[in-house]
């Protein structure tokens, strides 16, 4: 049940990541979950309940904007 709980909250921040970083995201839902998830773990590593939340979200932020200037710069170029 751990789990299953650690997924709907790191979707949960995953989103509020994606929400809060303006511009366009390259990124699936997938990619989201993994990123709340990460974000999670390190919050929950740094401070715990409502403060290991917020800087999940923090860190989720900071995650998702890393993600899309990796990703923007792995895309196909044309000749």
């Amino acid at each position: 049940m751990h789990w299953i709980w650690l997924i709907i909250v790191g979707a949960i921040v995953g989103a509020l990541g994606r929400l809060f970083h303006p511009g366009p995201d390259p990124m699936g839902w997938i990619v989201t979950i993994v990123l709340g998830i990460v974000s999670l773990i390190i919050g929950g590593l740094i401070a715990g309940g409502f403060w290991g939340f917020v800087i999940g979200v923090v860190i989720a932020v900071v995650l998702t904007a890393i993600y899309g200037r990796v990703m923007a710069n792995r895309s196909p170029r044309t000749v």
